[in-house]
C-alpha cells in the first residue's frame, strides 16, 4: 500500500477521531460547568470569582449615585482582560490587579485587591479616548 494512501487512512480517522472527542468535552464541560483555564489571564478572573466580593469607599459612593452597578463590575470579571503591565503582582500579602473591558462601546479600568481569601474593588474608571 503507498504510502499516501496510508497517509490519507490515518488523518481520515484522525479527524474522526477529534470530531467525536470534542463532541463529548463539550457535552461534560456544560453538564457539569467546568471550564479549562490554562492562560493567566483566565486564572486570574477566575481566582476572582471564587472570592467574597468588597467594595472600598469610593465605590461604595459610586453604587449609591447609581454611576456604577454590580452588573457592570461582575462583567470585568466574566469578560474583562487583566493588564499585567499596569498591575502589581509582587506585594503581599494582596496583589493589585488592573482589569479592562469595553462597556457600551467605551473602554473601562477596574482596579482590585487579590487578597488570599476576599477581594476588594478599589477603583472604577473611564478611559480617555483620543
Amino acid at each position: 500500500m503507498p504510502f499516501i494512501k496510508r497517509l490519507g487512512y490515518f488523518l481520515f480517522g484522525l479527524s474522526i477521531g477529534l470530531v467525536f472527542l470534542a463532541f463529548f468535552l463539550n457535552k461534560k464541560t456544560k453538564e457539569t460547568g467546568t471550564s479549562f483555564c490554562y492562560l493567566p489571564n483566565c486564572r486570574v478572573l477566575k481566582d476572582m470569582r471564587s472570592k467574597p466580593l468588597y467594595f472600598s469607599e469610593s465605590i461604595d459612593q459610586d453604587l449609591l449615585n447609581k454611576t456604577l452597578d454590580s452588573l457592570t463590575i461582575n462583567y470585568f470579571f466574566l469578560e474583562g482582560d487583566v493588564n499585567f503591565s499596569l498591575s502589581n503582582t509582587k506585594s503581599v500579602p494582596c496583589k493589585t490587579y488592573v482589569i479592562e473591558a469595553e462597556i457600551k462601546d467605551k473602554e473601562a479600568l477596574l482596579t482590585v485587591k487579590n487578597c488570599p481569601s476576599k477581594l476588594e474593588v478599589q477603583e472604577f474608571e473611564w478611559t480617555q479616548e483620543d
